[in-house]
């Protein structure tokens, strides 16, 4: 891989885990509303981590009627905020100071599919706001990971950027957009392939500086 002249990143699975958080959101929206189905997991939550919001719902919540569903999405989204701001979510190993790092050497910018005001929350409760230059979401937008990668890209005129993340998604947005993926292979998912993979964030950052 050449030497990059940005890093993009992925960021639940990436850069933090609010899994265990979102259960309890979602299970409380079930509660409030009287929803008759199971009590969600934080394995549930990841098994769909890296999927627009909607898309997420839908999936762990099969079989409930269209207007729970709708509910739910709605509900969730602003749940999922409300939860994370007072219980926070958690950095893996090495991330707070790996990025501070990296942004020494590399402009850094985030693309998720998460709902909107997701990732400046991200940012804000974990004092990272100064570290990256742009973000761009599926909640913004509505459009898929590889639209809102290839927005990004073109509208901050990167020449040589990469895209990290955990997910098959991420691998493959970055694949429609021409550009180099690396795996982080300490988050959710488990990908084969020639990519580069790196189980620790310390590692990560090993590799890039090295090619700064």
């Amino acid at each position: 891989m050449d030497r990059p002249d940005s890093i993009v990143f992925d960021l639940d699975g990436t850069l933090w885990d609010t899994c265990p958080v979102c259960a309890v959101a979602w299970n409380d929206v079930l509660e409030r509303h009287g929803i008759d189905f199971r009590e969600i997991t934080a394995r549930d939550v990841e098994s769909v981590a890296g999927k627009p919001h909607e898309a997420c719902i839908r999936e762990v919540f099969a079989g409930l009627s269209e207007p729970d569903i709708q509910l739910l999405i709605e509900e969730t989204a602003k749940e999922d905020i409300r939860y994370i701001r007072e219980h926070g979510g958690r950095l893996y190993d090495g991330v707070a100071e790996g990025l501070a790092r990296l942004a020494q050497n590399f402009p850094l910018y985030i693309v998720s599919n998460c709902q909107a005001g997701y990732i400046e929350l991200f940012l804000e409760t974990m004092g990272l706001e100064a570290l990256f230059r742009d973000v761009e979401c599926w909640g913004n937008t509505g459009r898929p990971k590889d639209d809102n990668l290839r927005a990004l890209i073109a509208r901050n005129g990167l020449d040589r950027p990469v895209f990290v993340g955990d997910a098959e998604g991420d691998r493959q947005a970055a694949a429609a957009c021409g550009i180099p993926f690396v795996h982080a292979g300490y988050g959710y998912f488990d990908l084969v392939g020639d990519h580069p993979r790196f189980d620790g964030f310390d590692a990560l950052v090993r590799h890039f500086l090295e090619t700064a």
